[in-house]
């Protein structure tokens, strides 16, 4: 799996024109699920997200979790992380996850993430989706399961 984390002060995500999942202070994170993905690589996405330490403590320095924050999650499911641009100007996805084993583990992440006691907004699976995002910091974190980076 592959995440793009973001702290925001604020995002939200429509489909059709209507909010599917909006948050205040959080983060939101993109989700690829790659072919070869499991329930391990889920439990350590949601992990390493919850537990984060992306936001200012007192002294100012990135010392807390969106937990320890009281802050949300929104939760995007996005295939073209998995895109590999390496030949040719045309990216590849041969690599992410077929539809139904690509939900069934972003599910997992999204139950997994609540059970760490984190409240979670989320876009609408396969749909067409318009994200708004109000990157703080600006910060952005990639993670990956497989800690290829």
């Amino acid at each position: 799996m592959r995440a793009v984390v973001q702290r925001v002060s604020g995002a939200d995500v429509s489909v059709g024109g209507k909010v599917a999942g909006a948050i205040g202070k959080g983060l939101v994170v993109f989700l690829g699920v790659e072919d070869g993905d499991s329930a391990q690589d889920a439990a350590y996405m949601a992990e390493k997200t919850a537990g984060l330490r992306i936001f200012e403590d007192s002294a100012g320095k990135m010392n807390l979790s969106v937990k320890d924050v009281g802050g949300s999650v929104l939760a995007v499911s996005q295939f073209t992380l998995l895109g590999d641009a390496r030949k040719g100007k045309r990216p590849s996805f041969i690599k992410a996850a077929r539809p139904e084993q690509a939900n069934e583990l972003y599910r997992m992440f999204v139950d997994m993430l609540k059970e760490h006691g984190v409240g979670v907004e989320e876009g609408v699976f396969q749909a067409e989706m318009l994200v708004r995002v109000h990157n703080d910091g600006p910060v952005t974190i990639i993670i990956d399961s497989k800690k290829l980076f």
